[in-house]
């Protein structure tokens, strides 16, 4: 029987569960990182993505709240509160003429004229019936409701959570609700012009019309506010016949209970103090069930409130964060899965700070080294899988450069690393970890190899072209997975090895793993492989001794080269450009470096150059498609250096 705890969200728990782990979240933003977003922007757009099987999106999100605001909307009917009025006052008047018409009596005929002269608004009726004694007595009694009805919706439009309290107000209760709002009044203008003020003791005087007990000012009027907003874009949103009935009829009610002059200071001072809601922005209604007025009102904040997460969720203004958006109000609109799916997004970047992945420096997200060697070992893990599909590959013959003899000594075990395993020590590293007495358990952490004497040195220079052209033509997140994917496999499987990663548009300069998933891109001129070339001449003469290759990886001829220390740009490339490029090849060939090309275009005179180049350097020059520049690369790299 399968059986399940369930505990309240203490922000320890891992959001994501153990089927998501920080590397499948980096593996997640791969392709945005190589590509020239860089950490920031690729975080930005997996949030808005979502990954698919884990969580969703903010975009998903943001869709579900416009299908929900689309529903709110065709369910509001903006004159619905007038109507459902209307058609009340209707039915009484039709009552009390059914009685009248019954009656022989002058007094009759003369209450008949008097009904078929009342105005038709709604507020005129009022007005006129509130001074006439009903012949009726069922009219009477649902004029007398209607009233009751009418001051409680008026109330409830604009204080929701006091409206239930004030139905059954006496007049002394409702001085002291009057007396509250000026006092309140009060102390919201004292706290605008930076004057002290006693909420505390307002709260111990009025505490019974807060039913929230809210703690500070701020939040007391804060959903005043909002109720208020509310109301006023109702009546924004209405025809100027409906808003001028609404409008007469609302301080028809409020002068009657002597409430008018404090709930238009206060809606003046609330709208000053939150100058950010929306008031008297009109609202598009659809629907044509009729509903009260602070039932209509309450569909008009909760439309706010979705407005106000669609906002948040789109963080699009200054000092956007996505710990902006309110989990309450998202509970509310889309249901506690929502939350979840908000509470891993922002996990992401907590995720992936813990394990070392990234960081932030100045304010701004990078990969760290450790975030970059861990992108190239997945890399090499998908090229190793690729290779297994393909039936050849170097997982076969893990002893790379043959056997060596065992020189006593025993060295951690990395990924990639192949070689004897050192049993006794490997157990012993379980057994200290573990503890006297438990049960012993071997881990990656605890395995060591056997180390055998140095295998032959390799130097390796990897030439990647960074121009502008690379990224437009989509070949530059294949050529630098392939390039963190050899820099993993170089440093996991063959310790002793060097390779120098070297990036050339313009200029050429060696770079780190973790720069290629820095963001932006070259929006440079020039294919300067004359600059590159030297400059891997030079790094691969500190390795006299070596085995020494240089890979390159472009989609261009070469269109600029050094003179001096600047470069000469030209398109189409200039004879001296040719020149200059094949002679520092050349010069790097007669010193014993082999040259491997890889060709992601096949232009005519791309094609001219690298023939030349392969006839003066005895080089391999190789046109591929750049998915398979991974695989091919690597699994030429193993050979070579198995050879």
């Amino acid at each position: 029987m399968v059986r399940a705890r369930y505990s309240r969200w203490d922000d320890t728990q891992d959001p994501f569960g153990p089927e998501v782990s920080a590397g499948d979240l980096l593996d997640e933003l791969s392709d945005d990182m190589l590509s020239g977003l860089g950490a920031e922007g690729a975080l930005s757009r997996l949030m808005r993505r979502g990954m698919r099987g884990s969580f969703s999106g903010l975009d998903a999100l943001r869709a579900r709240l416009r299908g929900q605001r689309a529903r709110e909307q065709d369910n509001l009917d903006l004159a619905g509160p007038l109507e459902e009025l209307r058609e009340r006052l209707d039915d009484i008047v039709d009552r009390e003429r059914s009685a009248l018409s019954f009656r022989a009596e002058d007094d009759a005929r003369m209450r008949e004229a008097f009904l078929d002269a009342l105005p038709p608004d709604v507020p005129g009726r009022i007005g006129e019936l509130n001074d006439y004694r009903f012949v009726d007595p069922e009219a009477q009694r649902l004029f007398d409701e209607l009233m009751e009805h009418l001051r409680e919706q008026i109330m409830g439009a604009y204080f929701r959570t006091m409206a239930e309290g004030l139905r059954s107000m006496s007049p002394e209760d409702m001085a002291r609700f009057r007396d509250m709002l000026a006092e309140l009044n009060d102390m919201i203008e004292r706290r605008e012009r930076g004057e002290p003020y006693d909420f505390e003791g307002f709260m111990q005087r009025h505490g019974e019309f807060f039913p929230g007990n809210p703690k500070t000012l701020d939040e007391l009027i804060e959903q005043m506010a909002a109720r208020m907003a509310a109301m006023s874009r109702l009546l924004a949103s209405m025809s100027p016949e409906e808003r001028a009935e609404l409008q007469a009829l609302a301080e028809q009610v409020l002068q009657d209970m002597d409430l008018a002059f404090e709930v238009d200071r206060l809606g003046s001072n609330l709208a000053g103090a939150f100058p950010e809601m929306p008031w008297g922005d009109p609202m598009m209604g659809g629907g044509e069930e009729q509903m009260p007025l602070s039932a209509t009102i309450d569909a008009m904040e909760r439309l706010h409130e979705l407005e106000e997460l669609d906002r948040s969720l789109r963080g699009d203004y200054p000092g956007a964060s996505i710990d902006d958006v309110d989990e309450e109000a998202l509970s509310r609109a889309l249901g506690e899965d929502a939350v979840g799916d908000l509470r891993r997004l922002k996990e992401i970047e907590r995720a992936l700070e813990r394990a070392g992945l990234v960081s932030r420096d100045r304010g701004r997200l990078e990969v760290t080294p450790k975030g970059a060697r861990k992108l190239g070992e997945r890399a090499l893990v998908r090229v190793f899988e690729e290779l297994r599909r393909d039936r050849e590959g170097v997982h076969e013959a893990r002893d790379a450069g043959g056997l060596a003899e065992p020189t006593g000594a025993t060295r951690p075990w990395r990924f990639g690393d192949s070689g004897q395993i050192a049993v006794q020590r490997s157990v012993f590293n379980a057994v200290l970890r573990s503890g006297p007495g438990e049960r012993v358990r071997l881990r990656p952490d605890d395995l060591e190899l056997v180390e055998a004497e140095q295998r032959t040195e390799a130097a390796t220079a990897l030439l990647l072209d960074l121009s502008f052209s690379m990224p437009l033509r989509g070949h530059d997140v294949h050529a630098k997975k392939m390039a963190l994917a050899l820099h993993a496999l170089i440093e996991g499987r063959y310790p002793h090895d060097t390779l120098y990663l070297i990036g050339f548009s313009d200029y050429a300069r060696q770079m780190q793993p973790k720069d290629l998933a820095a963001s932006g891109w070259e929006r440079v001129y020039g294919t300067n492989m004359h600059h590159a070339f030297n400059l891997a001449g030079r790094l691969l003469s500190e390795h006299p001794n070596a085995t020494r290759q240089v890979i390159m990886v472009t989609d261009g001829e070469p269109t600029a080269h050094l003179e001096g220390d600047r470069a000469r740009f030209s398109w189409p490339p200039i004879p001296k450009t040719i020149r200059l490029t094949l002679a520092e090849a050349t010069r790097l060939a007669k010193a014993g470096v082999t040259l491997n090309v890889f060709m992601l275009e096949d232009s005519p005179g791309l094609i001219a150059f690298m023939e030349r180049l392969a006839e003066l350097t005895a080089g391999r020059v190789f046109l591929m498609d750049d998915t398979e520049l991974g695989t091919f690369v690597l699994r030429d790299f193993v050979r070579r250096r198995a050879a």
